[in-house]
């Protein structure tokens, strides 16, 4: 008999199910940049879930699977949120928010800003303030020297400059 005729066990099984995405134990904190780009992000996962949802079309189910579990993190990020206000950090030490400008023990220079979790973007120097260079550097004042504790090796970091946003 021909498999197209034979109805498969795995039929009736619901597909399974896409996993939840990680979310931290830490305290969520984030920069009033960081609390408008996950409204903006929930705003955004809202709409198409809307678009996805009135579609209904059965290919677009798994982008649906995907924008549902993606709107349930953001809205759960959203609402455990903690705004930092940065502007009243101390100016002349590390804290959440600070822009640090930091030289290795080879002369190469690099700046870094501590945000929240989901700020995080390596491409454009933004760290976690769970990351262990931020953990490194949180506490610091300019001319100190932190170690950095890398996967690579440890090396050494002296902060040159800390600045925050207005």
């Amino acid at each position: 008999m021909s498999r197209a005729f034979v109805k498969d066990d795995n039929e009736d099984r619901p597909s399974e199910e896409l996993p939840e995405r990680p979310v931290s134990d830490a305290p969520n904190y984030v920069t009033p940049e960081g609390l408008r780009s996950l409204r903006e992000r929930v705003e955004q996962l809202a709409q198409e879930h809307a678009r996805l949802r009135e579609a209904a079309e059965a290919f677009e189910k798994p982008q649906l699977a995907v924008n549902e579990r993606d709107l349930r993190y953001f809205q759960s990020r959203l609402e455990s949120a903690i705004e930092v206000d940065v502007a009243s950090e101390p100016k002349d030490e590390v804290h959440f928010g600070a822009t640090v400008k930091t030289e290795d023990e080879d002369g190469k220079t690099n700046s870094f800003t501590i945000v929240g979790e989901d700020e995080a973007d390596v491409k454009n120097n933004k760290i976690s303030w769970v990351s262990p260079l931020a953990k490194a550097l949180l506490g610091s004042r300019v001319g100190d020297t932190v170690t950095w504790n890398r996967p690579a090796g440890s090396t050494t970091l002296e902060v040159l400059d800390i600045s925050y946003p207005d």
